[in-house]
């Protein structure tokens, strides 16, 4: 079988069979071999040769092979161009056939991805040069030249992408802005308002407000390097965090604030060390909020008016009314974090409240019925 303009040879298989959709054929034992431009089967005992264009496969679907079973793949195709020539078969009920490969071994999976390869290549579509421009002769580079035309190029095409995204960027930092500022103005003409706005509405705002961003964070540029920026950072944090301290029952690690703080700031970021030394600020600076390490070594913000026997009463409280309790389940019963949960059911285990049962199970904490006198 004569060969195609342009065409190459890429992989070859032995000991192959097809099937004309499901019914079995008896086109067996060829040798199948696959081109940039067709899937050809050669039967050389027979003399016998078929040819498939692969433009006439539509998709391709691989069956790994199993127990008595060979490994197969399966070519859908499009319908038959009207003006090709008749095949070895008039006619046939299905769209689609299958190649079984009977001789075994590895090498089924690299036909079949250098199949999908040469499908996608697509290499019998020829490209039609447009008028009055000349074909460039294959293998022809274009010199010292065109590449050092197609590198400068290149660096403009970077150059520009670039100015996009820092000129994107710069709008949405202004936009930014600019949502801050009104956002700080409607909380006061809220303030203003008080009383035309229901308790329940008042606070849904607000907690939008406050997600939207810190407006005038403090910098170093304002305030320089000194104490003087842990200062203003500290009566700034203990502003911003109070409310939300309050409503994780007056208790938050360090590590939420620090990254509850950085996201209201936006981009003008704060270094977790800044972050403590302005928390160690609080109590000198006679601000409502306290620094406090737990006996695991965990850092947390409580609130001046929190204690521990506070939440270690309300944490026997819920164990009381459960029988039992775990970390995972008492964390949005009290609304604060896991690792304040545990510090709290550490801190209530100390004092004899409660107990633990450490099993298979699980961790679980349950009244400490000795305190009770049973």
């Amino acid at each position: 079988m004569s060969s195609i303009k342009g065409e190459c040879d890429i992989l070859q298989k032995y000991n192959v069979r097809m099937y004309d959709g499901d019914n079995r054929t008896n086109f067996d034992c060829g040798m199948l071999k696959l081109t940039s431009h067709r899937l050809i089967w050669d039967d050389q005992v027979q003399e016998r040769t078929i040819a498939l264009g692969l433009q006439l496969v539509q998709r391709t679907e691989e069956i790994a092979a199993g127990f008595n079973r060979s490994a197969k793949i399966v070519l859908h195709l499009n319908p038959k161009p009207v003006d090709q020539e008749a095949g070895p078969k008039v006619g046939s009920q299905f769209n689609y056939i299958r190649l079984s490969f009977r001789s075994g071994g590895q090498n089924e999976a690299s036909y079949y991805a250098a199949l999908c390869q040469q499908l996608t290549r697509k290499c019998w579509v020829t490209q039609v040069p447009k008028q009055g421009q000349a074909a460039r002769p294959p293998g022809r580079h274009m010199g010292i030249v065109g590449i050092e035309r197609k590198i400068e190029q290149k660096q403009r095409e970077t150059q520009t992408t670039i100015s996009q995204a820092f000129s994107d960027l710069k709008a949405l930092m202004d936009k930014a802005k600019e949502m801050v500022a009104i956002a700080d103005r409607v909380a006061k003409k809220i303030e203003d308002k008080k009383g035309q706005l229901s308790d329940d509405e008042t606070v849904q705002f607000k907690s939008y407000l406050l997600s939207m961003g810190i407006n005038d964070p403090v910098t170093r540029e304002q305030h320089g390097y000194g104490d003087k920026y842990h200062e203003e950072l500290a009566k700034q944090l203990a502003s911003f965090i109070k409310s939300h301290i309050e409503k994780s029952d007056g208790l938050m690690t360090l590590t939420d604030v620090y990254c509850m703080y950085n996201r209201a700031r936006g981009i003008e970021l704060v270094s977790p060390e800044d972050v403590f030394i302005a928390c160690k600020l609080f109590e000198s600076l006679k601000l409502p909020l306290r620094l406090r390490e737990f006996d695991s070594g965990v850092l947390a913000v409580q609130s001046e008016s929190h204690s521990v026997e506070a939440i270690v009463s309300k944490i026997v409280e819920f164990i009381d009314k459960k029988g039992f309790i775990t970390a995972e389940e008492l964390s949005p019963l009290v609304k604060a974090s896991i690792t304040v949960v545990k510090e709290g059911l550490s801190a209530a285990e100390n004092k004899g409240m409660i107990c633990r049962d450490d099993s298979v199970e699980g961790l679980k904490f349950y009244p400490n019925k000795f305190l009770q006198g049973m």
